[in-house]
């Protein structure tokens, strides 16, 4: 057998011995996050609003579902994850509980830069399950801000956090709570922006 052949047979077989050492790509449940907001019967604003992705720690901008199993201990569930990292999903939650809601037609994301009257802006602190002395909870808590779109400028910023107490620690029930504690935050976002954006829209609307 020539030198070259021989050379070609032994990086096949070096390399399907190393294919074989790889490892095997995680089976993971895709998971939505559950939305529930309603519709508004209050009339529409004038004024237009962009929705930006929250920023957030890098153990939480992933697709796998957080948990803090003890103390500062974050960790993930095994063989779970959401269809985004948790500043998309967030982002696109809110962007769908503006329009279920109905009264800020004008709506665009970050992603399109598009201009707008305000911005919607802020830090996603918390988006997880937390194991306490009462049992499990779901946590969500986000600090936001409403920023003039022309300038820039902070006009007021919130707070919200909500936690929702589980009834198991099973993934469904986990996601389910994610679920409920963002309508609640949800709510309590949309009433804030739209009643601050009110205040500050231009004169000219």
């Amino acid at each position: 057998m020539r030198l070259a052949s021989r050379l070609s047979l032994a990086l096949l077989i070096s390399m399907s011995g190393a294919c074989s050492i790889l490892p095997k790509a995680e089976n993971a449940e895709v998971y939505r996050l559950p939305a529930h907001t309603a519709h508004s019967s209050a009339a529409p604003v004038s004024w237009s609003l962009r929705v930006n992705k929250p920023i957030t720690s890098d153990a939480l901008d992933m697709p796998r579902i957080a948990v803090v199993p003890q103390g500062n201990v974050i960790s993930t569930y095994k063989g779970a994850r959401w269809t985004d990292p948790a500043p998309a999903l967030l982002r696109n939650r809110i962007l769908d509980a503006f329009q279920r809601d109905g009264r800020v037609p004008r709506l665009s994301a970050d992603d399109s830069n598009l201009q707008s009257d305000f911005e919607l802006a802020g830090e996603l602190q918390a988006f997880q399950s937390e194991y306490t002395a009462q049992g499990v909870e779901a946590v969500i808590r986000l600090d936001a801000r409403l920023v003039d779109g022309r300038t820039q400028r902070i006009l007021v910023s919130r707070r919200f956090e909500v936690r929702q107490v589980l009834g198991d620690k099973n993934v469904p029930t986990v996601v389910d709570g994610l679920g409920q504690a963002t309508d609640k935050a949800m709510a309590q976002l949309l009433g804030w922006t739209v009643a601050q954006a009110s205040r500050y829209q231009p004169k000219n609307q």
